[in-house]
């Protein structure tokens, strides 16, 4: 049984658990899937950059993006605790359904980029380590969907702790690296004091900050809040904020610790001995032997690599489940969402690697910063929005100051990844053989998303548009049933979804059993929280099936028949037959899609897992209208 990601919201109980340091423990864990994702492999190439040329110079980049982090993971906690919706949901509901496509495109380029990154991270990992084939480690990669779909169907508490302990090996694995080096801690301490030493610092400096904010971490983050359970009081809400403020602050200070030890194991390593030029992660690797002296140092760093890469790779997949049933609201079936965005990410590895060789690689991790560096205003620039409107945040918005500083720090990365990407179209246009193909091709593409980040930027200021419970029905309840005179089931079950296919469902059960039967509306809320953690989920998405089962009880008892209703977790295949076997029902009656072939492959079918699990009989009717 797989599991999709939107399925956890809300689904770790936080009440009632005692002391603080035990509440506390109860909100830990969102934040550190979310630090990953300041520790994969494209900041490694960026740190060690920094750290060869410039010794300890920039520790002090490090630090202002780590706080630049802080605040906007805070932003994006604010947002799913308060409004229980995660970033993509908040702006489907907010801008028009053309700008959600192109939000959507972008942040699926943006998730395959980090996709790619971490894959070549993790094939480098493995050709250091074991000595396989940069090729062969790319492919090797693709096991790792079913570690993930593994991690999924086992519940959102053990892939946080899986996540922590491949945290807690990078981390071991660079305080021993720290120890072999012996860095000079007055440099160090130095190096927080703000410097640029030449211009070639401050590119290097851009690259940090825009490795650093990756745009689907606010995605994800906004989400994975949701899988706590608190009160939904003020005072509830207040101390979920703080408690997720604390998870937030150790969280993404370990993960500043990893990217300053990568950045002064390169100033220590490297820097001090005169060696400039090292960039790639290949290099450090095969450096750190002879310089440090212990055959430890590149095995520890391999391993923390690939570590990095794995951890990394687990939080984008659930990221692109969010951002695919946010702005589209679209659910599809974990492994198929896993695969793709893979692929995505391998196909152009794989063939870079195949054309240009081994030698690339680094080239390749850059290409995959700049492409998130494209996409970080997109997702930064509606979060502050949200977060600052009154409305949407039912008072908990921030405060003035805090707007001041958030907007201050868009800017700031917004202005620096618009430096980095025009440097590289300048590059390209330099450089190409036909550059009046760049000039119609990227330019207007450039321009384009331009003219998209302004839209964004202005236009909650002129329409405000308020976040609301949409009734996720297509249809509105008004069903006539025609009577027969012969009814020979007396407790009848229907399954319901709150799509087209009720009404057929529906109408056949009350002309099997009439005004005599007694009826039970079984539904099954199917989001991340409700999969990992049952009963106790209390999300957007159950108050609203919630809200619409009981509007199909109200209107059927209104009419006379006899109703009940259950609201089941988890995965219908599996949840159905559950309830049905434990009651002495006579049918069980649902509707069908209609969808055969490909589309049971993306979405999955419940019908014929369901057949082989119930013990009583089952009538399955298509209404007249799919095709």
């Amino acid at each position: 049984m797989e599991k999709s990601l939107g399925e956890a919201n809300q689904s770790v109980a936080t009440q009632n658990k005692g002391s603080v340091f035990r509440k506390i423990l109860a909100f830990i864990g969102p934040a550190y899937l979310v630090s990953v994702g300041y520790m994969d492999p494209g900041n490694w190439a960026t740190d060690i950059a920094g750290g060869s040329q410039f010794g300890y110079a920039l520790l002090w980049v490090l630090l202002m993006s780590n706080l630049m982090a802080l605040l906007l993971q805070s932003l994006s906690a604010r947002l799913g605790i308060v409004t229980q919706r995660d970033l993509a949901q908040a702006s489907r509901e907010t801008y028009s359904k053309f700008i959600n496509y192109i939000l959507y495109f972008l942040a699926e380029i943006a998730i395959a980029a980090c996709d790619l990154a971490e894959v070549l991270g993790m094939a480098i990992g493995i050709n250091l380590l074991f000595g396989i084939p940069l090729l062969e480690g790319v492919l090797i990669t693709v096991l790792d969907t079913f570690l993930l779909l593994f991690l999924i169907n086992k519940g959102i508490r053990k892939m946080e702790a899986f996540i922590i302990v491949l945290v807690a090996i990078i981390g071991f694995s660079f305080i021993f690296e720290m120890i072999f080096a012996q860095p000079e801690m007055g440099k160090v301490i130095y190096g927080l004091i703000p410097s640029i030493p030449n211009e070639s610092a401050l590119y290097i400096a851009i690259g940090i900050i825009g490795a650093t904010v990756m745009p689907h971490n606010l995605y994800l983050h906004s989400s994975l809040v949701q899988t706590r359970k608190f009160s939904r009081t003020d005072a509830g809400i207040k101390q979920a904020l703080k408690y997720n403020l604390i998870d937030s602050t150790i969280a993404l200070n370990l993960a500043f610790f990893v990217n300053a030890a990568i950045l002064i194991l390169a100033a220590a390593t490297f820097y001090r001995n005169g060696m400039f030029e090292v960039a790639e992660i290949q290099d450090a690797y095969q450096f750190l032997q002879p310089m440090l002296g212990t055959k430890w140092a590149p095995i520890l760093f391999a391993v923390a690599l690939i570590a990095a890469g794995q951890s990394s790779t687990i939080t984008g997949t659930l990221a692109g489940q969010i951002v695919m049933e946010g702005y589209l609201n679209l659910r599809i079936q974990p492994w198929v969402r896993r695969i793709i965005t893979r692929l995505i990410a391998i196909i152009p590895a794989v063939a870079v690697i195949v054309i240009y060789g081994e030698g690339i690689t680094g080239k390749l991790l850059i290409l995959s910063q700049v492409i998130l560096s494209l996409q970080l205003g997109f997702a930064i620039i509606p979060l502050i929005h949200f977060v600052s409107d009154q409305s949407k945040m039912n008072g908990f918005h921030i405060s003035k100051l805090t707007q001041v500083v958030a907007w201050i720090i868009a800017t700031i990365i917004v202005v620096l990844n618009f430096k980095l990407v025009f440097d590289e179209i300048q590059g390209w246009l330099t450089t190409a053989e036909n550059p009046l193909v760049l000039w119609f091709t990227v330019v207007p593409i450039a321009f384009g998303f331009l003219i998209l980040l302004l839209y964004i930027v202005f236009t909650p200021f002129i329409s405000k548009v308020k976040l609301t419970i949409q009734n996720h029905s297509p249809h509105d309840l008004v069903l006539r049933f025609s009577e027969t005179q012969f009814h020979q089931k007396k407790n009848i079950a229907i399954a319901v979804d709150f799509s087209f296919a009720d009404k057929a469902a529906i109408q056949s059960a009350f002309n099997l059993g009439g005004m005599e039967a007694k009826y039970t509306l079984i539904h099954v809320v199917e989001t991340v929280g409700a999969m990992m953690y049952g009963k106790n989920t209390d999300d957007h998405e159950t108050t609203v099936d919630e809200k619409m089962l009981q509007s199909y009880k109200k209107m059927f008892r209104e009419k006379g028949f006899k109703v009940k209703t259950k609201l089941g977790f988890g995965k219908p295949a599996k949840v159905i037959p559950k309830i049905v076997n434990k009651r002495k029902y006579d049918i069980l009656v649902m509707g069908t899609h209609g969808h055969t072939g490909i589309k049971d492959l993306l979405f999955g079918t419940t019908v014929d897992k369901l057949r082989h699990e119930i013990s009583v009989p089952l009538l399955i009717v298509k209404d007249e209208s799919v095709n």
